[in-house]
């Protein structure tokens, strides 16, 4: 892996740096976006265009009432996303076929967003809780990965989205273990309030400047 930063890296490879930055719920993935964003690295949240072709895209919507229901939108034609939960949080087959109907498209959204970057844009950062189940690390040329305890994380989410412990537990079932990811990853982010964030954002962003 060392031997491929190098090579990504070096004169000869004039190429923007394509990289993921994954982890489980709860793990502080958009804090840490937000240091990156703040060191001046372009950011683009896959979880926001999932939420924005559920809304908008006829396709998806069309797909998604076929594969769950018509009960999957409100008569005004957004998403009840209270029933979509309810639906695939607790049936691992049915969160695969959405995730099939979604995934490809936010992909393209994802890889266009990349082409439109200036050229000379040392990297950017694509912010996903799924790239590695969903394969979308694999077009990709690195992948950072938020950790953190997994009690920490269901406290954070809990008070975050006021959710029943149950809930965050059942969505937690339903995504790769972190030491099964960090097979995957380049770099890792420990986020378990207790190390400070920035000095491992910044460590991170020099060596893919460097």
């Amino acid at each position: 892996m060392e031997s491929f930063r190098r090579i990504l890296k070096s004169n000869e490879y004039k190429k923007m740096l394509r990289i993921g930055i994954t982890g489980n719920i709860g793990s502080g993935k958009t804090t840490v976006c937000n240091l990156f964003e703040i060191l001046g690295v372009p950011v683009i949240y896959a979880d926001k265009v999932s939420r924005t072709l559920l809304d908008e895209d006829e396709i998806v919507k069309e797909a998604v009432k076929e594969l769950l229901g018509p009960e999957s939108y409100l008569s005004s034609g957004q998403p009840d996303r209270a029933f979509i939960a309810s639906r695939v949080f607790s049936d691992k087959e049915a969160l695969r076929a959405l995730n099939n109907v979604i995934h490809p498209r936010v992909h393209q959204v994802v890889r266009d967003w990349f082409d439109q970057l200036p050229p000379d844009t040392p990297y950017a950062l694509e912010e996903a809780a799924l790239l590695v189940e969903s394969g979308g690390f694999r077009l990709l040329d690195m992948l950072i990965l938020v950790i953190a305890p997994e009690e920490l994380r269901i406290d954070r989410v809990i008070y975050r989205d006021a959710s029943k412990r149950e809930q965050v537990e059942a969505r937690i079932r339903n995504q790769m273990k972190e030491d099964e990811k960090r097979k995957f990853c380049d770099y890792v982010i420990v986020n378990d309030g207790t190390q400070l964030l920035l000095p491992q954002v910044h460590k991170i962003h020099m060596e893919l400047l460097d």
